[in-house]
């Protein structure tokens, strides 16, 4: 009979032990990150819903789908709930209430506020801290019933 004897240099199997020890903790630490942002997609879903449910009631006439609402807004309001009373903001707002010509034929209009209650109604559900301050804004625009039924 003939003995085997051990191939590998102590130094080896520890270079080895280590490396499989990384390897099992960059993957514990992705599942962790993985949960998490499930869990994110899963409040992103629920807050989509209840903006659909909330266009619909407002009697929106095109509403995106829910994939789209989830990916636009996720499940912190995301471009819209960043600053949504910043000066910068208002302005971006203010623009796309107009006339739709471009330089100087660029003419501000009254709008609707059926127009601002998209708006209104995403602030309301991904960041109602900021509703009060907006609603003061939007309250403040003349507005009338321009838009036919």
């Amino acid at each position: 009979m003939s003995t085997v004897g051990e191939t590998q240099s102590g130094r080896e199997r520890t270079f080895l032990y280590v490396a499989v020890g990384v390897v099992i903790g960059v993957l514990l630490v992705l599942a962790l990150v993985l949960y998490r942002a499930a869990d994110a997609t899963h409040d992103a879903e629920a807050k989509a819903d209840e903006l659909i449910q909330a266009l619909d009631e407002a009697g929106a006439t095109v509403t995106p789908s829910k994939d789209q609402i989830v990916t636009v807004l996720g499940d912190d309001g995301g471009a819209v709930c960043a600053n949504p009373n910043d000066a910068l903001n208002r302005a971006t707002l203010q623009a796309q209430l107009a006339n739709g010509a471009s330089g100087p034929g660029a003419r501000p209009v009254i709008t609707d506020r059926k127009i601002l209650r998209g708006q209104t109604l995403i602030i309301e559900i991904y960041c109602p801290d900021e509703l009060a301050e907006f609603q003061q804004y939007v309250d403040d625009l003349t507005t009338d019933d321009v838009v036919g039924s």
